[in-house]
């Protein structure tokens, strides 16, 4: 009696973080294979060190039933919260639909779900409509107002995408003399995006301004170019470090600074605030701006790997 005692009295003497279980969260992102999700999932990985959660960071591979798969797992492992960075944002239902029959936190970051959230839901992210609001208006400005527009679109499953895109075309109609002659999907990625150039070039599309869903895309627009560049303008969108070199050395008009550290840190705060029953706001913006060569100064130390 005397030993159990004893030992509850040393158990009621630790300290309440002693006795207290790690907070533990799943993480699945979209791809690995992504500048700017790097630059995201490193912040959370950072954050997550920070605030002490054990955390595991699984790569979906632009893979639906992979990402639901990861989903799944994490439930199968008892995690207090789970941050999903969607493969297609308009098939997330499973994935909402696990996580709620769990009474599991989940998180979407960076990529908007097309489903209401409920519950313990959130989504730690930007307006990807003022993205291409920002970027069209700096084009046009260049533009004079005037001039052919193509636009290179993201993944086509992505709500990034379609609200970007949407913003370019609502700034090129305010415009009389703007006119779109070309859209096509490079999926993100800089290589489509050389692909996709390289072909309207010599299909000898008349061109003045390329406004690209994404810096990839624009820096694979710029590389097909290649001379030419300097008779098209070219604007992106993320502020990556590679963006803001091509705008340093005159070669891109713009991009759109999408805060990668912001995000996520913003998703990995609202997992462990959610995880300990608190409240959180279930759209946490993280505000885009505008960046040109005038005002890069004050981004390069952001967004880096």
């Amino acid at each position: 009696m005397k030993k159990f005692v004893a030992g509850l009295l040393l158990v009621c003497s630790l300290p309440a973080v002693a006795l207290a279980k790690d907070l533990q969260m799943g993480v699945s992102m979209a791809l690995f294979d992504d500048n700017f999700l790097t630059i995201v999932r490193n912040s959370m990985q950072k954050e997550l060190q920070k605030e002490n959660v054990k955390g595991q960071v699984e790569d979906a591979k632009n893979d639906v039933s992979q990402q639901l798969q990861q989903v799944q797992n994490f439930i199968g492992q008892g995690v207090d919260a789970i941050i999903v960075n969607p493969v297609d944002t308009n098939a997330v239902k499973p994935i909402m639909d696990q996580a709620s029959k769990a009474g599991i936190p989940l998180i979407f970051i960076n990529r908007r779900p097309a489903a209401e959230l409920t519950g313990k839901m959130a989504y730690v992210g930007s307006n990807s409509q003022l993205a291409g609001r920002l970027q069209m208006e700096a084009l046009a400005k260049q533009m004079n107002y005037k001039g052919n527009v193509a636009i290179l679109l993201g993944d086509l499953a992505n709500e990034s995408t379609r609200e970007r895109t949407k913003g370019v075309k609502e700034i090129v109609a305010k415009y009389p003399g703007l006119k779109i002659v070309q859209e096509q999907t490079a999926k993100f990625m800089r290589n489509d995006a050389v692909d996709v150039v390289s072909n309207w070039l010599t299909a000898g599309d008349d061109i003045q301004a390329i406004a690209a869903n994404n810096d990839e895309m624009a820096i694979g627009a710029l590389q097909a170019l290649g001379k030419n560049s300097d008779h098209v303008l070219v604007a992106g969108v993320d502020g990556t470090p590679d963006a803001l070199q091509m705008i340093k050395n005159g070669k891109m008009v713009a991009t759109v600074f999408q805060d990668a550290k912001g995000q996520g840190e913003g998703a990995v705060q609202a997992a462990v605030k959610l995880a300990k029953g608190e409240n959180v706001e279930s759209n946490v913006d993280i505000p885009f701006q505008l960046i040109t060569k005038e005002n890069m100064a004050k981004f390069t130390s952001l967004n880096q790997k």
